[in-house]
């Protein structure tokens, strides 16, 4: 039995609409891992800005450090200056307890500036290290919801390709 317009229109119509299906899947697989590389993109800056905020407090410290030393060292002066001054002997267990007792106040203010410093980068390191995983799970979502969309693209071809054959077998083009 030979075809009509209509049934030929009609199959032709069921393979364009999977095919269809298709193209758009494959344009919203392509638009979510975009998404995703966008998104991983906007964090990875973080971690270019953490990485200068760790540079900043680095010079910081430098800076604080010196300003520390500077001051120790007039101190150290301001101890000797009037100890001259009153007419005591430099060399005298009191001056002597004074000085040394301002050398150990500040290497003990040096290292507790070291250690908050290490705590301070160790804070870094860390957002750093959450921001590259946060970035990388970003692209692996917009592949996964890639692969997904691609699939059901894929599975909406076949069901077409599927369906206009059952179609072409009930009109009797197989037979």
């Amino acid at each position: 039995m030979p075809l009509g317009p209509f049934e030929i229109i009609s199959l032709g119509m069921n393979l364009i609409g999977g095919l269809q299906e298709k193209k758009a899947a494959d344009r919203a697989a392509r638009t979510a891992r975009d998404v995703g590389d966008f998104n991983a993109e906007i964090i990875e800056r973080n971690i270019e800005l953490l990485g200068k905020q760790s540079d900043l407090i680095n010079q910081n410290l430098a800076m604080e450090k010196q300003r520390g030393k500077s001051a120790f060292e007039a101190i150290q002066g301001e101890v000797r200056a009037n100890t001259a001054y009153a007419g005591i002997d430099m060399s005298s267990a009191t001056t002597q307890m004074n000085l040394e007792q301002n050398a150990r106040e500040f290497e003990y203010e040096q290292k507790v500036m070291d250690y908050n410093n290490a705590i301070t980068q160790m804070q870094i390191a860390d957002a750093q290290e959450d921001s590259r995983l946060q970035a990388e799970l970003s692209r692996m979502e917009g592949g996964a919801q890639a692969a997904s969309l691609q699939a059901q693209g894929t599975a909406n071809l076949i069901k077409s390709f599927g369906d206009t054959a059952k179609m072409a077998d009930q009109m009797g083009i197989f037979a």
